[in-house]
């Protein structure tokens, strides 16, 4: 189709131009950079077995798998929420704010399991469990970070924020699944 440069003086508006490939590369460069360099840094460190515990739980374990927990309902909220957004599901007016809220929440209760987890235990792959659970944990806060980014984008492509915060949500299950899930299964559901 050829456009003629004539057209916004015969009253037509000129065609708006085409987004720039570099708004789509730079969030996935980042979520890429978030993705290595907490993976190298997880590895590089020298594990201290602990980093923190709370009152009240009878291990660090039992925090992180109880915080991951929370993470993981939020998501969900995060979910639900976001579907009653897109008018997929049947929702109060409050629904963006609910989504926006929920994803904070499930974005602060999951930072100090990250932070306890790379630096007690730091990337490990001595199993397969494991080793999807360091995979995936570097992935989800690289994506994280490239949802972020889209967030503030202008005129995206419909099915790509949903996109994004699918894998967002896909990491994070198999996170909770490797980790939390594992815990509970095998030394039951305490505090």
């Amino acid at each position: 189709m050829t456009v003629d440069p004539n057209a916004a003086t015969q009253g037509f508006p000129p065609p708006e131009p085409r987004p720039s490939a570099a708004r789509y590369l730079v969030p996935a460069l980042v979520a890429a950079a978030v993705s290595v360099a907490l993976g190298v840094y997880g590895k590089v460190h020298q594990p201290t077995g602990i980093a923190f515990n709370l009152a009240g739980f009878s291990s660090a374990a039992a925090v992180k798998s109880w915080l991951a927990t929370t993470a993981l309902f939020f998501a969900l909220v995060q979910v639900v929420s976001a579907l009653m957004m897109y008018g997929k599901l049947p929702g109060p007016s409050w629904a963006s704010a609910l989504h926006r809220w929920s994803g904070r929440v499930a974005f602060l209760v999951a930072v100090p399991v990250a932070v306890h987890c790379l630096y007690a235990f730091g990337y490990q792959t001595y199993e397969t469990r494991v080793l999807w659970h360091s995979i995936l944990g570097c992935f989800f806060f690289g994506a994280f970070s490239a949802k972020m980014l889209l967030l503030r984008s202008e005129r995206l492509p419909g099915w790509l924020l949903p996109f994004v915060g699918g894998l967002v949500f896909a990491a994070l299950v198999v996170i909770w699944l490797t980790s939390a899930f594992w815990f509970f299964r095998t030394f039951g559901v305490t505090t």
